[in-house]
């Protein structure tokens, strides 16, 4: 009985700390370089915030990082942004999301860049780190 008891104690220890990870720890990639569009993602719970109260600093983090057009929805508790650094035409885009979650708040940031872009995943995961720790 000790061990089941010591086991859910761990169990739960563990999943509050997965919760708890930092930016670059939750960062991921999805899609095919070069074939198909390319989705960077990563998130951070902030324990005792208010979402609204964060959205402006994210915003001026998502100015900081060089994105243009950069848009606050309070609605959805968003920011949208873009930018075109290949001369191209083609833009990326960005999302920030701001999720009240009882006393916490989940911001998640997601990058994409279109086929037969590409990036650095080092650069794109230091830059949307930037970003959520902006909100701090």
């Amino acid at each position: 009985m000790r061990l089941f008891c010591l086991s859910l104690v761990t169990a739960g220890l563990i999943a509050g700390a997965a919760n708890a990870a930092p930016c670059d720890t939750n960062f991921k990639v999805s899609g095919v370089p070069m074939l198909s569009a390319m989705s960077y993602r990563t998130f951070e719970v902030f324990p005792k915030a208010k979402a609204p109260a964060m959205l402006q600093k994210l915003a001026q983090a998502v100015s900081a990082e060089g994105f243009d057009g950069v848009k606050i929805d309070k609605g959805l508790s968003s920011i949208n942004a873009f930018q075109e650094t290949t001369g191209s035409g083609r833009i990326q885009t960005l999302r920030v999301v701001a999720r009240q979650q009882g006393a916490n708040v989940r911001v998640d940031a997601i990058f994409d860049i279109q086929a037969g872009q590409l990036t650095d995943k080092k650069i794109v995961r230091e830059g949307l780190c930037n970003i959520i720790n902006g909100a701090r």
